[in-house]
């Protein structure tokens, strides 16, 4: 093996650590459902329908902090586009994913429980 292949190895290895990839990318959307549950007291399912928390339709694809008529963080303007892992993250750890974000949650530490939830949370369009 020469000295670039174990570079590149070892590059390759520290991206994967630094960047955790979804525990179930299929995750499961009824499960899922069911989970949401505790994060529909505050988030709503229905489109331009905000709650204490913004609306989570079509939420998978748009710009953080875009839901018309919610009043965000300028963290959360600033956080990019909501893909699967970016919501897996976070929903790991909220104000370590986006910090000075305002939504006052822990986090959930089971990655099936956060795959199922992504799941549901992608076929809201």
């Amino acid at each position: 093996m020469t000295t670039v292949t174990r570079v590149l190895l070892a590059a390759a290895a520290a991206l994967t650590l630094a960047q955790p990839a979804l525990a179930d990318p299929a995750g499961d959307a009824v499960a899922g459902k069911k989970a949401f549950a505790m994060c529909g007291a505050c988030h709503s399912v229905v489109a331009d329908k905000n709650g204490v928390g913004p609306s989570l339709f079509g939420v998978v694809g748009r710009n953080a902090g875009a839901s018309a008529g919610f009043k965000y963080s300028d963290a959360m303007k600033t956080a990019g586009k909501w893909t699967p892992e970016k919501l897996d993250a976070f929903l790991t750890d909220p104000k370590k994913s986006v910090p000075g974000n305002k939504m006052p949650f822990a986090g959930i530490k089971d990655a099936k429980r956060r795959s199922d939830i992504v799941a549901y949370i992608q076929t809201l369009k």
